[in-house]
C-alpha cells in the first residue's frame, strides 16, 4: 500500500534512527521489539521500520490484531543521547490517511509499503547517526483511543546503523596477543634452562589472558550497557572459552535433553530465529511469546537481523508469522547468547573447549618428546632439553595445573552460574565435580608450598631455599617465580581472589547493583594488597600488574554509571563507555608493544646462566693465582695478603680442620692469656733448615709444588 505525502515525516524520521546498516549503504533500521503494556486490546504482532538515506525511501511493514474497531492516534516517543522528540499522528486524518487503520478493524490487520520523504526532512537527519558505530537510540509507540485517551497497545525498539565496535578481526587481534605472550613465557622459560629464581618478564601469558578475562566479565553485568561497550566486551569472550560452534551446541542440547534439560526458548536452534533485546530494567510483558532471526555473516558470527513479530492469541486466531521471535535477555545470559550459546549450554561448552586445549597441549608435548627420541637416536641435542626429555608426565602436569590457576576464576563463575541456572542434573553434577577437582588441586599445591616454606624457616630462617633448591623450583615455582623471595605467598590471596569475583557475578547474575558494588570491593583490596606489598621481582612486573590492577578498579567504578537504579542519563552512559573503551584499549595496546619489545630482547640479550658459567672458570683461575704457597716450611710465615682478610673473617670458622678454637675470633687488642717469659724454648732457630727431626725425611725430589686440586675429584 502506497500512502500519500504526510505531514508525520518526523515520525518517520524518528524511526529512521533506529538502524542497521547493510553492505555499507547508510541504511537505519529498527532492531526488533517488545511490548510494554500487558493485557493490551491491540496486538502489534509485526514492525518493520526501514530509512535509507542513498534514496530518501521509508519503507514500512506493520501487522496485527485488534479486539474490536477502534479509532486510534499513535504517539512516537523517540529517545537517542539525550535528545528526545515526541510525534503523533491520526490515521484517518487527511494528510496522514493509512486505509488498514482508519479505524484499526476487529481482528487480523495489516499495513506494508513505502513513502518517498522530502530532501528537506531526511537532511535533518545527523550524519552521525549513520557513522558512529554500535548507534544507541530508543522508540516507545503508543496507540490512543480518540474516545478517553486510554492506551491500547505499547511497543518499545532500539536500533542502530549497522556499524559496531564488534568485528572478527578485533578477536583475532586478541587471540594473536595472547598466543604471542604464550610463545614468549616458553621461550624465556626455555632460555632460563630451569635456573632456580629465574623470573619471567612481564606481560606474561596468565597476565594477558586474566586482563582479557577482566574486559569480558565486564560484559557480563547485568547492568544497561551502552550498545558500543557491549560490542566492545564480546571481542574478547574467546578468552573465557566461548567459541560459537553449532555443531557442539546441537550435541550439548541432544546431552541435555537426554539428562533432564528444558531445550523450550534454551537450544541453538531457538537462537538461530531470535532477535536479541536487552533488558534494560525497564520491564518487558510477560507474555510475549519471544522470537527471532538471526542471520549469519561470512565469518561465522550471528547477527541479529530482524524481521520481527509477535503472536499473541487473537479474535481472528492467526498464525505465528515466520519472522522469529522477540527473546529478551540481560547479564551472563545475554553476553553468551550474543555468542550464540544458550544459556544452559555454557558450563558444557567452555569445559568441552578446556578439554580441547588439554589434548591439545598433551599432544604437543608427546610429539616434542617423540622428536627429542628421535634426535637422541641420530645425534646428540642441547642438554637443556634433557630433563624434558626425562620429565615428560611433569611437565604435562604442571603446563595442565598452570592452565588450572589461569582459568580458576573463570570456571568458579561458570560453574556457580550453572548450579543457579539448574536445568540438566548431569551438567550440574560436571560442574561440581570440575569446581571440586580444580579448587582441590590449587588447594593441594597451596598446601605442599606452604609446608615447604615452614620447614625451610624453620631449618634456615627464611624460606629462600623455594627459590634456590632446584627440585622444588621445579616443582612448585608456577605458582609463585615472579614474586620476590619475601612474598611468595601472594599467590594464595590472588587464588582466592579470583573465587570471590567469580562467585560475585555469577552468584549476583540479575542484580547488577549488587555484582558492581561487590565486584568493587574486591578489586579495591586487591589493588592495596598489590600496592602495599608491591610482590614482583622484574620492575616491570611491578608497574605493569599494578597499572592493570587500577584500570580494573576504575572500569568496576566506571560500569556503576550502568546501573539501571542509578538512573543516569544515557548521554552519561555512553560518554562512560566511551572512556571505558578507549582506557582499555590503551592498555592492551601497552600489553602488546610490551610482548613485542620482550621478544626483541630475549633475542638478542645474553644468556645470563650461560654467561656465569662461562665467567666461573676465569675466576677460578684468578683466585688459585691468589693462593698462599703450601709449603710446609714457610707458609705459616708469609703474611696473609690483605684482600683476603674478610673472607677468613666471615668463613675461616667454617673451613678448619681442627675443633673450634675460641681465640680465632678474638681481636688482635684484647690481652694474651699466656704469661710473658724471655726463654726461647720451642722457637726455631736460624738453622732450621738444616735439622733433621727424628723421624723426618727430606722431600722426594719428584714431588713438586703443585695448587690445591679445588672442585676437582680426589
Amino acid at each position: 500500500m502506497w500512502i500519500r505525502p504526510w505531514s508525520i515525516t518526523s515520525l518517520l524520521l524518528a524511526w529512521s534512527l533506529f538502524s542497521h546498516h547493510v553492505d555499507g549503504i547508510d541504511v537505519l533500521k529498527n532492531n526488533g521489539f517488545t511490548s510494554c503494556l500487558d493485557n493490551s486490546e491491540i496486538n502489534v504482532e509485526k514492525i518493520n521500520l526501514e530509512f535509507d538515506r542513498t534514496t530518501n525511501d521509508f519503507i514500512f511493514d506493520v501487522a496485527g490484531s485488534s479486539s474490536k474497531i477502534q479509532n486510534v492516534t499513535a504517539v512516537l516517543l523517540v529517545e537517542a543521547y539525550g535528545q528526545k522528540i515526541t510525534q503523533s499522528f491520526n490515521p484517518c486524518d487527511e494528510a496522514t490517511k493509512v486505509d488498514q487503520l482508519c479505524p484499526v478493524p476487529a481482528g487480523r490487520f495489516m499495513a506494508k509499503g513505502s513513502q518517498k520523504i522530502p530532501s528537506k526532512f531526511a537532511e535533518k537527519i545527523p550524519s552521525i547517526a549513520f557513522a558512529i558505530p554500535d548507534l544507541q537510540a530508543h522508540a516507545t509507540m503508543l496507540l490512543k483511543s480518540n474516545d478517553g485517551g486510554q492506551t491500547l497497545a505499547c511497543i518499545s525498539s532500539t536500533v542502530g546503523n549497522g556499524k559496531s565496535l564488534e568485528a572478527p578481526a578485533v578477536s583475532y587481534a586478541a587471540a594473536g596477543v595472547v598466543g604471542a605472550a604464550l610463545v614468549l613465557s616458553g621461550a624465556a622459560a626455555l632460555v632460563a634452562g630451569g635456573h632456580p629464581g629465574a623470573a619471567t618478564s612481564s606481560p606474561t601469558f596468565g597476565e594477558v589472558v586474566g586482563w582479557f578475562h577482566s574486559m569480558a566479565t565486564n560484559g557480563m553485568l547485568s547492568v544497561n550497557y551502552p550498545p558500543i561497550y557491549r560490542s566492545f566486551t564480546k571481542n574478547f569472550a574467546f578468552s573465557t572459552g566461548l567459541i560459537p560452534w553449532k555443531q557442539m551446541q546441537m550435541s550439548i542440547d541432544d546431552f541435555r535433553n537426554k539428562t533432564g534439560g528444558n531445550l523450550t526458548n534454551d537450544n541453538v536452534q531457538f537462537l538461530e530465529n531470535a532477535t536479541l533485546i536487552f533488558d534494560e530494567g525497564s520491564g518487558t510483558s510477560s507474555n510475549v511469546k519471544r522470537s527471532w532471526n538471526s542471520i549469519f555473516n561470512s565469518a561465522g558470527i550471528a547477527v541479529r537481523e530482524i524481521s520481527t513479530s509477535i503472536n499473541e492469541t487473537s479474535t481472528a486466531g492467526g498464525t505465528e508469522d515466520e519472522g522469529g521471535i522477540n527473546h529478551v535477555v540481560k547479564g551472563i545470559q545475554a553476553y553468551v547468547e550474543m555468542l550464540s550459546v544458550p544459556k544452559s549450554n555454557t558450563f558444557m561448552t567452555v569445559l568441552l573447549i578446556f578439554a580441547i586445549v588439554v589434548a591439545a597441549i598433551a599432544v604437543g608435548i608427546l610429539l616434542f618428546k617423540v622428536i627429542l627420541e628421535v634426535w637422541a637416536m641420530f645425534a646428540s641435542f642441547p642438554k637443556k632439553l634433557t630433563n624434558f626429555r626425562k620429565d615428560y608426565w611433569g611437565i604435562l602436569a604442571r603446563t595442565i595445573t598452570n592452565l588450572i590457576l589461569v582459568l580458576y576464576g573463570i570456571f568458579t563463575l561458570y560453574c556457580v552460574f550453572q548450579f543457579t541456572r539448574g536445568d540438566s542434573w548431569a551438567a550440574k553434577v560436571l560442574a561440581g565435580v570440575t569446581l571440586a577437582i580444580f579448587t582441590g588441586i590449587l588447594g593441594y599445591f597451596t598446601f605442599k608450598i606452604w609446608s615447604v616454606a615452614r620447614k625451610y624457616k624453620k631449618v634456615e630462617g627464611s624460606a629462600a631455599a623455594l627459590y634456590e633448591d632446584r627440585e622444588t623450583w621445579r616443582k612448585y615455582s608456577l605458582f609463585y617465580d615472579n614474586y620476590r623471595k619475601g612474598y611468595w605467598w601472594i599467590f594464595v590471596p590472588t587464588i582466592v581472589y579470583m573465587l570471590a569475583r567469580g562467585c560475585i557475578i555469577a552468584g549476583g547474575d540479575g542484580h547488577g547493583l549488587v555484582q558492581t558494588a561487590g565486584q568493587l570491593i574486591v578489586e579495591a583490596i586487591m589493588f592495596i594488597l598489590l600496592l602495599w606489598s608491591r610482590p614482583y621481582e622484574a620492575k616491570s612486573g611491578q608497574w605493569i600488574n599494578i597499572s592493570i590492577q587500577v584500570v580494573r578498579v576504575l572500569s568496576v567504578a566506571c560500569i556503576l554509571v550502568f546501573v539501571q537504579e542509578l538512573g543516569l542519563s544515557t548521554t552519561t552512559q555512553t560518554v562512560t563507555g566511551v572512556v571505558l573503551i578507549a582506557v582499555q584499549s590503551a592498555l592492551t595496546c601497552i600489553l602488546a608493544i610490551l610482548i613485542v619489545v620482550n621478544a626483541i630482547i630475549l633475542l638478542f640479550k645474553k644468556n645470563p646462566h650461560s654467561a656465569r658459567r662461562r665467567k666461573d672458570p676465569e675466576t677460578m683461575d684468578r683466585d688459585l693465582d691468589n693462593l698462599t704457597p703450601l709449603d710446609a716450611r714457610n707458609s705459616l710465615l708469609e703474611t696473609v695478603p690483605p684482600h683476603y682478610s674478610s673472607w677468613r673473617g666471615s668463613t675461616g670458622y667454617y673451613n678448619r680442620t681442627s675443633s673450634y678454637d675460641p681465640y680465632m675470633g678474638s681481636s688482635t687488642s684484647e690481652k694474651s692469656h699466656h704469661m710473658y717469659t724471655n726463654s726461647t724454648d720451642h722457637l726455631i732457630p736460624a738453622n732450621a733448615d738444616n735439622i733433621n727431626h727424628m723421624n723426618m725425611r727430606d722431600p722426594s725430589p719428584e714431588r713438586q709444588f703443585s695448587r690445591p686440586m679445588i672442585g676437582q675429584a680426589y
